[in-house]
């Protein structure tokens, strides 16, 4: 079985990964998101309102929120903590993806799940 970062790679429109540099914003709450991104290299912190909620590394993907949301507005904002190289999705091949292979479905809850539950556990630690 494929990783999801991975699948994202194998299934990017261009060839080649998006490289951004420590401090660049690859995206930010509110936008219209029509991508997926995967991270081939580095580290990306995710901030709502300008706290920072995580930070995600290789491996990791993110910004799949807007493909499943009628409005595909991003929810938050990610900037590259390190210089990254990220693999990237577009809407139509992450739907592909997912209905022609239900384990890279099954991997994106997954990784919503592991996040939603590192959120908790930080929110009830701070408490």
């Amino acid at each position: 079985m494929l990783s999801p970062v991975k699948t994202v790679e194998i299934f990017q429109s261009s060839p080649e990964p998006h490289s951004v540099n420590a401090g660049d914003v690859i995206f930010t709450s509110g936008d219209a998101g029509s991508v997926m991104y995967g991270i081939l290299e580095g580290e990306v912190e995710i901030s709502v309102n300008g706290q920072v909620l995580e930070t995600i590394y290789h491996g990791d993907i993110f910004g799949e929120g807007a493909l499943v949301h009628s409005d595909s507005k991003r929810a938050s904002t990610a900037i590259a903590k390190t210089d990254c190289k990220l693999a990237f999705m577009e809407r139509k091949n992450f739907l592909f993806a997912v209905q022609q292979t239900p384990m890279f479905a099954l991997e994106i809850m997954r990784s919503y799940s592991d996040r939603i539950r590192r959120l908790r556990e930080s929110i009830t630690s701070d408490s």
